[in-house]
């Protein structure tokens, strides 16, 4: 019976040994954000379409500020009640997705 006992701890102090643990590894994470080169413009410099756009799909809403880019792309800052967000459009009224 000794044997037996003796026999088990030595097979499982051999297991123990040959047991590793595996590396830690960290992961990072990169975020990269693009995005266009907007600059502001005069409220009054907004196309006519757009602010009709505006009105159309948003009745109450205010619009803030605006910004134009190369592609002549607007991005509206826009107040509806006391939520405030971005809205892209073409200067023909489309609105964009982004």
């Amino acid at each position: 019976m000794k044997n037996l006992f003796l026999s088990a701890a030595i097979v499982l102090g051999t297991l123990t040994s040959f047991a590793s643990t595996s590396p830690i590894t960290t992961t990072s994470l990169k975020t990269i954000s693009v995005q266009d080169e907007y600059t502001e413009v005069k409220l009054e410099e907004v196309p006519v379409a757009i602010t009709d756009a505006l009105k159309k799909a948003y009745p109450t809403a205010v619009l803030a500020k605006a910004f134009k880019n190369a592609n002549s792309e607007y991005k509206l800052e826009v107040t509806v009640g006391d939520k405030t967000g971005n809205l892209f459009a073409n200067a023909d009224g489309t609105w964009i997705k982004k």
